[in-house]
């Protein structure tokens, strides 16, 4: 199996979406997808794009992706947040998820990143031992918070 792993192009919008819907199911959140492919080409191939995207390629099938952004930390610096790291279904365990994660992480060094970080949810053994198994920490003390759209909203409108 020849697995490539490229930067992805505008071209790639309507794979990269597919992949995002197959981790939204696998995430057992299938109907939690709002974006477009359109959102897609605007945020990410525009002017000044707002994140970066790799690929992973059989033949000339996107079977894979590594989406990430930049960030910066108070207390470090510079830093890369990896958004989502998707392997399509038929082709996990092939090695594919980690030669984007591996492409990912050279990235950041040469970019002289002081931290890469990400989230993983609490069920997902195979992931958690992946990266433990790389030498990443998955720190128990941490949690994620959010606001969604309309909280947002919310909030804002009773300031």
């Amino acid at each position: 199996m020849n697995i490539s792993i490229r930067k992805a192009s505008p071209t790639d919008t309507k794979d990269i979406l597919r992949l995002i819907n197959e981790l939204a199911i696998f995430e057992n959140e299938p109907d939690a997808v709002e974006i477009t492919e359109k959102d897609l080409l605007e945020n990410g191939f525009g002017e000044q794009p707002l994140f970066s995207c790799l690929v992973a390629e059989i033949d000339t099938h996107i079977c894979g992706l590594a989406l990430y952004y930049h960030r910066f930390s108070t207390w470090k610096g510079k830093s890369i947040h990896l958004e989502d790291l998707i392997v399509e279904e038929a082709y996990r365990g092939n090695g594919i998820g980690k030669k984007l994660y591996t492409e990912v992480m050279k990235d950041a060094y040469h970019q002289n990143v002081k931290r890469v970080e990400w989230a993983v949810l609490d069920w997902n053994k195979n992931a958690k031992d992946f990266y433990k198994n790389t030498g990443a920490t998955i720190f128990d003390d941490w949690q994620i918070v959010q606001f969604n759209e309309e909280n947002l909203k919310l909030f804002v409108e009773k300031q």
